[in-house]
């Protein structure tokens, strides 16, 4: 469970202090499957397991109030779930791998206050989403080259984005009129 906040890759299963001195590489496995070397890795056997690392990660993630939200996220939080199954019948084993990913949100500065460290989250944020475009546009557009390398984040969902996987992304959007610039970002 990490996070990318201001451009730095911070495993949230560690203490915070502890994730500053801490060293985490984007690498490739043989198989083409994304890892996060460095950050570690908890074992989960039920739903309720899962649960409970979900909370201890998010208790170390980068929040602060805004004049738009009292806890806005300051990162991209990303989840990595390795999932292992055997075939009872057969004893066959059979691997995957799920991303859950929060992009945080585009901001405006004028819209959320923000200034000072928040201004920099912000940026930081707007870069890896305007990169994460990039990459959609690519893989829609069938470009040869596809600029996962050029953020962090589109490096870690590589896996998630291209090939054969299946990827779905929620949007949370606004019926407000004063929301239409960020909704129509958003859709498009």
């Amino acid at each position: 469970m990490l996070e990318l906040y201001n451009d730095r890759l911070q495993d949230l299963f560690v203490s915070p202090a502890e994730a500053l001195s801490k060293r985490i590489e984007i690498k490739k496995d043989k198989k083409g499957l994304v890892f996060a070397q460095g950050a570690e890795a908890k074992e989960a056997t039920s739903a309720g397991e899962l649960f409970a690392l979900f909370e201890l990660g998010s208790a170390n993630r980068h929040i602060a109030a805004t004049k738009m939200n009292i806890e806005s996220s300051r990162s991209h939080l990303i989840i990595s779930i390795m999932l292992e199954s055997r075939n009872l019948a057969n004893g066959s084993m059979t691997f995957g791998k799920l991303n859950l990913v929060d992009l945080a949100g585009s901001e405006r500065a004028a819209k959320t206050g923000a200034k000072d460290d928040q201004l920099k989250e912000a940026n930081s944020i707007n870069k890896s989403l305007s990169a994460l475009g990039d990459v959609i546009s690519a893989l829609a557009m069938e470009q040869a080259h596809v600029p996962y390398r050029n953020n962090k984040l589109t490096q870690l969902m590589q896996d998630s984005l291209g090939g054969n996987a299946k990827t779905l992304m929620f949007l949370n959007i606004s019926p407000s009129d004063c929301n239409l610039d960020e909704t129509l970002t958003s859709l498009m």
